[in-house]
């Protein structure tokens, strides 16, 4: 495979001798050549590359080729190929940032061929995006990052892309990030959507309904940029302890540190959190404050919201289980059994897996394979507390998913809705008089928040708006501090502001309409 690299000065190329007598480029704008940047012929490059770029492509081709999750591809990958250590955080920050930023290194690629990049071979692209995140965004010296990753196409796609791999990284090699940008990126005031989306490598559409989520939740919409920023910041991992099953002392020992908003959270510094012994066992795993705190909501702060009886909860849409499994704690003290519903089989087995610590520490819970749309049905006003965190877009996710920025369409949304408000419908229906909904969706999507909400208050009069924010803090740590959970009655976290997932939360008690129309 050939490929003519676009020439920025017009021009034919000047070559000068370094002082070891390497070929390097001439200009490259404002800042000269880099020092040091070899242009070896791809022949005289190293044919092979290091296990950690090894692994960090692996995993991008399963992301991208197989529309595999990537947080559950590359630990796997990462073990296979004996990455640990320094190098596997270098591969780990490799595979996640080159995934964050795609958009914005498609526009630089795009500025050094000549013919679109949906031309290129899709594993070919994906060396090079891997190669031009090392040189712009992690300090890579060009003439390394190029040298390794020509080995990699070697290695990977065949010596006929190596040429190519090598002619276009040598152009990117030759401008740093900021200059890049400045070519790239359109000045803001004549087209601020293509600006941002550049600049913080996002979709355009995705900006536009961030920014619209902005302001249907009462922020500034202005605040945009420090959002789309705080998707591409490697998220720290959340830890969540099972209640009565671990606490502070056993995993600060392991190397944890308190959390920052819920009374079950412990911050993991990094590495595999599997090496724990409490996660491991399964009385600690892996999760978002966000997701800790929307569960809490239910299983601590209706306390003083739900009437009795008060014994049956239900958990509407429950895979993979976090969820379920701190409703299942404190399930335990209130007495109560649990149902928790999934759709797909594989996913009930997680949410097995998830509260099986739980079950025999004393919590009932009974899962069931079904499609919870069919549960107000077939358990009409059964149950005093209620989960439905619905599918969803997931534009709440996309730091801890930078894969799925790039997956998600804007059609998706519709179905999407039909969804929500066709399982908040079955939800209401399962609820018993007195009992209390939450209404859960990790994005901030007013379509699938406000829109959900408003439209079921309409078809629903026996709905009571609750404010989530005192159910939030039902479930705060001591020392939490204070939190900005808006104006109400609805709850949105946000990344920027919270440090977690974009988790939006509405509380319901379903009352008796005789009495509601009674007292209109």
């Amino acid at each position: 495979m050939s490929e003519k690299p676009k020439d920025f000065r017009g021009g034919h190329t000047q070559r000068h001798r370094n002082e070891q007598g390497h070929e390097r480029s001439g200009s490259r704008g404002r800042g000269g050549p880099r020092k040091g940047y070899s242009r070896n012929r791809p022949s005289e490059r190293r044919r092979h590359t290091t296990p950690s770029r090894l692994a960090a492509y692996e995993a991008t081709r399963r992301v991208s080729n197989e529309d595999a999750y990537a947080n559950i591809v590359f630990p796997t990958i990462l073990r296979r190929h004996r990455v640990e250590g320094r190098d596997a955080a270098f591969a780990t920050e490799l595979f996640y940032g080159s995934l964050r930023a795609q958009g914005r290194l498609d526009a630089v690629l795009a500025e050094c061929v000549d013919r679109p990049l949906t031309k290129i071979d899709s594993s070919v692209l994906d060396v090079l995006r891997l190669g031009a995140y090392q040189m712009l965004d992690m300090g890579v010296a060009p003439h390394a990052a190029a040298s390794e990753t020509v080995g990699l196409a070697r290695e990977v796609t065949g010596a006929g892309s190596a040429s190519l791999v090598n002619a276009v990284l040598r152009r990117v090699g030759e401008r740093s990030r900021e200059e890049w940008l400045e070519i790239v990126v359109p000045p803001r005031e004549e087209n601020e959507d293509r600006f941002l989306a550049i600049t913080h490598s996002h979709p355009e559409w995705i900006v536009r309904a961030l920014r619209e989520a902005l302001k249907a939740h009462g922020r500034d919409p202005r605040e945009i940029d420090a959002l789309l920023a705080a998707h591409n910041d490697a998220p720290s991992v959340s830890l969540v302890m099972r209640p009565g099953l671990a606490d502070e002392t056993e995993l600060s020992e392991a190397g944890a540190t308190p959390g920052r908003w819920s009374m079950f959270s412990m911050a993991w510094p990094g590495g595999d959190p599997g090496t724990i012994p409490a996660v491991d066992e399964g009385r600690a795993a892996v999760q978002d404050e966000g997701s800790q705190l929307v569960a809490l909501a239910l299983a601590l702060g209706a306390d003083a919201l739900v009437s009795e009886p008060d014994h049956h909860w239900l958990d509407l849409c429950s895979g993979p289980g976090g969820k379920t499994a701190l409703l299942a704690g404190a399930s335990i003290t209130h007495d109560a059994e649990i149902m928790a519903v999934e759709l797909q089989e594989h996913r009930t087995r997680l949410v097995e897996r998830s509260v099986a610590t739980l079950v025999e520490a004393g919590a009932e819970v009974e899962t069931l394979t079904a499609d919870g749309r069919e549960i107000g049905e077939r358990f009409p006003e059964q149950f005093s507390r209620v989960l439905a965190d619905v599918p969803c877009s997931g534009l709440g996710a996309l730091r801890r998913r930078p894969e799925s920025r790039w997956r998600k369409k804007p059609g998706d949304l519709g179905g999407l809705a039909r969804l929500q408000r066709e399982l908040f419908d079955s939800a209401v229906r399962a609820t018993q008089i007195g009992g209390i909904i939450a209404y859960v969706t990790c994005s901030p999507h007013a379509n699938e928040t406000l829109l959900v909400t408003k439209e079921a208050q309409r078809r629903h009069k026996d709905l009571e708006v609750l404010d989530a924010r005192e159910a939030i803090r039902a479930g705060l740590r001591g020392d939490a501090g204070d939190i900005d959970l808006g104006q109400g009655p609805f709850v949105q976290l946000w990344p920027h502001i919270h440090g977690t997932d974009a988790m939006f939360l509405a509380l319901f008690r379903k009352v008796d309409p005789d009495t509601t129309s009674q007292a209109r």
